[in-house]
Order: C-alpha cells, then structure tokens, then sequence
C-alpha cells in the first residue's frame, strides 16, 4: 500500500499516492463499455469489472441515490470517490473542476470514515489528458464479512450523490 497508513479499518493515504489512485480510478472508470460501467450501474452487477490486482475501487454515481450489493475481494484495499470529477484539460493546464461541496460524508457500519482531497497529475484516458478532483476514502482490506458504506455528499449548486453498498467480503 506504499504509503498509506492503515487505522482499523480506514486507511490514510499519502498525497503522491492519493494522486496516484484518482487517476488510476478514473482510467478505470473511463474505461467501461456502457453495457459495463460500474458508475452507471444502480445494482453491484458490474463492481467487479477489470479490477486491478492491487486495489478494489468502488464506484461512484453520476448523481441521485443508489443501492448496489456486491461482493469484494478479503485481500485487497479499497479506494472509492464520495465525490470526484474529472475534466479534458490543454497540455499547459492542470486545473481541475473543484466543485463546492456542502456536504460528504461515508460511514462503515455506521462508523465514520475519514475523507482526503486529492487532485491527480494529468493523465490520459479514451485518447484524452485528462485531470480529476475529488473526496477519496480508502479502506484496509477486510476481514470477510458483511459491511454497509453509506456515502452521501452534495455541492453548493444542489447536485447529490447517495449510494449504500451492501458488501460481502470473501476469501478469494
């Protein structure tokens, strides 16, 4: 987890790394076929789609609420956005869109997670360079089990997200 630092079940990543993994989220999530995309998807069919063998991402919402149940790996960290965006940007720009957030929270079995700011150094995505923004959580990985992430946020302009995974953990 290079430098992360694992507290009970959250995990607090290092900004290079925190970098890192919001762009590496979002090539993933950039990378789906519509009949795929787990940020598209209101059940958990797709949570498992071309994840990487070092972390399990999780995905956001394009907006509203959503409910998904899925099952994830007892071995892996996992990295999911409360709130993110990403934009194209020009190879002279590295501005992200930072939205105003007026809420964001999520919660593991009802405990509180701590969030972290991170914005990504460019990268490219479907032919693209691209830059990404947003509230991150991280969890150690987890003993198998059942677990609820409630995560809800919205912004100054009225937009929402409120997703409630339902998580199995398994030996994998």
């Amino acid at each position: 987890m290079g430098e992360a630092v694992s507290s009970g079940r959250s995990w607090k990543l290092g900004a290079k790394e925190g970098r890192a993994l919001a762009a590496r989220w979002w090539q993933w999530a950039l990378s789906a076929p519509d009949d795929r995309d787990p940020v598209r998807d209101e059940t958990g069919e797709f949570a498992d789609w071309q994840q990487p063998d070092d972390f399990w991402f999780l995905a956001g919402t394009y907006g509203g609420r959503v409910v998904r149940r899925c099952s994830i790996p007892a071995n892996r960290p996992v990295f999911f956005p409360v709130f993110n965006t990403q934009r194209p940007v020009p190879w002279h720009s590295r501005k992200p869109m930072v939205m105003g957030v007026a809420e964001a929270t999520a919660y593991l079995n009802g405990a509180a997670l701590p969030l972290d700011e991170f914005t990504s150094r460019p990268f490219r995505s479907a032919g693209r360079r691209r830059v990404a923004w947003g509230l991150w959580a991280g969890l150690a990985p987890l003993v198998p089990g059942q677990y609820v992430l409630e995560i809800n946020a919205s912004t100054t302009g009225g937009f929402w997200v409120a997703t409630t995974y339902h998580l199995t953990v398994e030996d994998r």
